[in-house]
């Protein structure tokens, strides 16, 4: 390849070479002697860069001695030079024109500058007046035949991208879930163990301080188990004292002041809440000789016979926080909740005061959803009371703050989901797992 510098005439330029220049057209009109009104107007165009130009030259006077301005001829003869060298241009003689001639034909707009790049073409090769497709593939054929010997092939292309093979999806669910996790993992909180989702109304209900008559254990909220219908493995001196606090009270409380039932707190159910969980673990915790502060942290599904709507399912996952250290209190479970939603990027946080069996006091919380453009809510709160705890033999000056709250409404506004049933389910849009992002809060 070579590039050629030539100069070539603009369209102007072409105009200028078969009619004249601007400032010949206007020394040729002016004949005798003509006004510069009409001058101008019989120029058109041309008229006001002819003029000045003509005048610079020389060719042409303004005489204002009549009153009005005449334009005369100042000489008799003219050699349009520019038109001579224009003409040389297009007939490819441009080269010998003076450098500075040029640059001002240039800066008039008469000439160009262009660049031309030139292929020199040979044959290579591989040349053939045919076209002839190479083989992509060893065939059998080919191999029985001995065609191969003499076939063309597609050489490989290691580089190349290949096919992505069909794979599953991170539900949005399990992204903000792992996110949820590494946040509590941060927050320097111990997971806890929540494999068995069939649990027994002791653990469910009884060791929350939540009364056997209580609406929550009718079968409209909860799921019962049918078979096997009834657990017999409980603490024996823990289940006592329970049903004592439940039924004469004890530790400064009257109690509900009922006949507590065994049988009652036998029946086996799909866990309401993963707060059976905590109660499990914080009675762990007092059976130790020595009292230790303790933070933990669950995820996990629960079941409540709940009426469908945008926001409700009979079965969801349940994210809880315990803390547990001696003199906490409502205030520190506020500085908690915010600094746990922050890190979420939940920042438009409310609390309101509401009520609890196991929790005093507690509270609702609330995030505004942007799409849905209302407060939901997104979990609840409280500190457990003594009723729940010193039964289990915690000392007396360990408090235990803990929330609570669904890991699909706070999925539903990170990925501006309106109603829960696009979200679980068998409406799931499979393009939408695949398509969303990875979680990052």
């Amino acid at each position: 390849m070579e590039s050629v510098k030539r100069w070539e005439l603009t369209k102007e330029g072409e105009m200028v070479a078969e009619k004249g220049s601007h400032e010949a057209v206007v020394w040729g009109l002016v004949g005798e002697g003509i006004g510069q009104p009409d001058l101008m107007k019989a120029a058109g165009a041309l008229g006001k860069v002819g003029f000045s130009k003509a005048m610079s030259a020389g060719w042409i006077l303004l005489d204002k001695s009549g009153g009005k301005p005449v334009v005369k001829r100042k000489v008799e003869e003219i050699e349009d030079v520019i038109q001579k060298h224009l003409v040389d241009v297009k007939n490819g003689a441009g080269e010998n024109l003076p450098e500075k001639d040029k640059g001002e034909y240039k800066k008039r707009k008469l000439v160009q500058e262009v660049t031309e790049k030139i292929y020199i073409l040979t044959k290579g090769p591989s040349f053939s007046t045919t076209i002839s497709k190479a083989e992509t593939e060893l065939t059998p054929e080919m191999i029985s035949s001995g065609a191969w010997k003499t076939t063309d092939f597609k050489p490989y292309n290691f580089d190349a991208l290949g096919i992505s093979p069909p794979g599953g999806h991170l539900h949005p669910l399990l992204k903000v879930r792992a996110e949820y996790r590494q946040i509590f993992l941060e927050m320097g909180f111990t997971e806890m163990p929540t494999n068995n989702y069939v649990e027994s109304s002791f653990w469910n209900f009884d060791a929350l301080f939540q009364p056997q008559q209580h609406p929550a254990r009718d079968a409209h909220d909860t799921f019962f188990i049918s078979d096997p219908s009834e657990t017999t493995i409980f603490p024996e001196e823990y289940l006592e004292r329970v049903r004592k606090i439940h039924s004469e009270g004890g530790f400064g409380s009257q109690g509900y002041g009922y006949d507590w039932k065994k049988q009652e707190a036998s029946k086996n159910l799909l866990r309401t809440h993963t707060t059976a969980v905590s109660a499990r673990m914080l009675y762990k915790l007092a059976q130790q000789s020595e009292f230790t502060p303790q933070k933990y942290f669950s995820i996990d599904r629960v079941f409540r016979n709940e009426t469908l709507d945008a926001t409700h399912l009979a079965e969801f996952h349940q994210i809880e926080g315990v803390i547990a250290d001696k003199d906490l209190t409502l205030g520190d479970l506020i500085g908690v909740l915010y600094q746990f939603f922050q890190k979420l990027g939940i920042e438009k946080l409310r609390f309101k005061p509401a009520y609890n069996p196991y929790t005093e006091p507690s509270m609702e919380i609330f995030s505004y959803h942007e799409g849905l453009g209302k407060w939901v809510e997104i979990g609840n709160s409280g500190i457990f009371r003594p009723e729940m705890l010193l039964p289990m033999g915690l000392p007396e000056d360990v408090k235990v703050i803990a929330w609570g709250l669904s890991l699909e409404r706070p999925t539903m506004i990170k990925y501006k989901i309106d109603n829960i049933r696009d979200l679980v389910g068998h409406k799931v849009d499979l393009n939408m797992v695949q398509r969303n992002p990875l979680c990052r809060i």
